[in-house]
């Protein structure tokens, strides 16, 4: 494996990036089709469904060329953009040597030894840890870290994290994600447009109180033609945002695990990469993100139905591989300080409330008449280790039950 990962990977990321902007058009033109049935219902209530159909097909064909233009606008919006629409979602900050020396030289160091080129440097201001690489081209590429992962990790779980990101970049894992996002925002965008104008608009197929009753025979047949194609309508754009969720969701996963050992080639310490994701398991929430930035994350906790869409593979799977592969060593899960303060308060609680089941754990007696009150034996108090509080040391000799 080579500094950033498989480069069949890299080549097959870039097969992909193609791939996803050839059906970004195809999706546009399912959109624009089931949109023109719409139209057609909402100008004539009192046809079949063949015609709407054929209709609407002929309607595609006129606006073929604007829903081309369309599509390739909202492309080179995004091309140019989306830096700054991540930017302005997260609220990340670029940032200097002079502002953040530290995480700086631990950048400047990595791509200085690789030969890479620096990305730019940004920081969110919030206690969550997590990190994510943007960008779609040279001059674009940035790296945000959040400022809790700055102050959890040490210099080398830092660096691990780095390493991480800059392999997203070379492997082209990021330009496949950004414009995996650009495909599910048009058509989503699309379909919640048609919705509303559906759901908010009191259509009645058909014809309405005003007609004559001698055209109720056609009015019937005709409504339930208007019916039909707007369910097939309706059916079309669920399909299309169906797809581009997949198109979202089903990205192989297999990234994150090259990342990983991108990272480990970068930094020659797999025992970093392990202590990294450990301190950053379930702790990587990003308040008001959206689930498009969440899913470029080094960690995304947000899982779908039975871990069917998840963009993530486990952490537990992400360390397995490590000690399997890379020779690392896990510690297991980090014991987190507000979880230790949770099992002493609940253990206190239990103490007080029922001290005829805590006799049994050494408790004294009851002081004897005429015999001085005994001083309380010393409790036991947590450990501390290097990975959180550990459990309340039993005391030499003493046995329970």
């Amino acid at each position: 494996m080579g500094a950033y990962g498989l480069y069949t990977h890299i080549a097959s990321n870039k097969t992909r990036s193609i791939l996803l902007l050839v059906g970004l058009f195809l999706l546009i033109y399912v959109i624009v089709f089931a949109g023109a049935i719409f139209l057609e219902v909402f100008l004539h209530s009192d046809r079949s469904v063949d015609y709407y159909l054929r209709v609407a097909f002929a309607d595609v064909k006129m606006a073929f060329p604007y829903a081309t233009v369309a599509a390739a606008a909202w492309i080179i919006i995004a091309y140019f953009f989306n830096v700054s629409i991540i930017d302005a979602v997260t609220g990340a900050t670029d940032v200097t040597r002079k502002e953040q020396p530290r995480l700086y030289n631990l950048l400047e160091n990595l791509c200085i030894s690789r030969g890479i080129p620096m990305p730019k440097l940004k920081v969110m201001d919030t206690e969550a840890l997590n990190a994510f690489a943007s960008g779609l081209n040279q001059r674009q590429y940035a790296v945000t870290v959040t400022s809790g992962l700055l102050k959890e990790l040490n210099d080398e779980e830092m660096e691990a994290v780095l390493g991480h990101e800059l392999t997203h970049i070379r492997n082209g894992d990021v330009q496949l994600m950004v414009i995996a996002v650009i495909i599910a925002g048009v058509v989503g965008f699309a379909a919640e447009i048609f919705f509303r104008i559906f759901f908010n608009s009191n259509w009645s197929f058909g014809g309405g109180s005003s007609r004559s009753s001698s055209s109720s025979d056609s009015d019937r047949k005709g409504g339930g033609g208007a019916i039909m194609a707007i369910l097939i309508a309706v059916a079309l754009i669920v399909v299309a945002w169906f797809l581009s969720l997949v198109v979202r969701f089903a990205l192989s996963r297999s990234r994150e695990f090259l990342a990983d050992a991108g990272a480990v080639e970068l930094t020659k310490n797999p025992d970093a990469m392990i202590s990294a994701l450990r301190k950053i398991e379930n702790r990587g929430e990003l308040e008001g993100a959206t689930s498009a930035v969440m899913e470029m994350c080094i960690d995304n906790p947000r899982e779908g139905f039975t871990d069917l869409f998840a963009t993530h593979p486990s952490v537990d799977a992400r360390i397995r591989a490590l000690v399997k592969f890379a020779g690392g060593h896990d510690q297991g899960r980090i014991a987190r300080p507000e979880d230790t303060e949770t099992d002493l308060s609940d253990e206190t609680e239990t103490d007080e409330t029922a001290p005829d089941a805590a006799a049994p754990q050494g408790e004294l007696p009851p002081p004897q008449p005429g015999l001085p009150p005994q001083a309380p034996a010393p409790q036991p108090q947590p450990r501390r280790s290097p990975w959180g509080a550990l459990k309340p040391a039993i005391p030499f000799g003493r046995r329970d039950g």
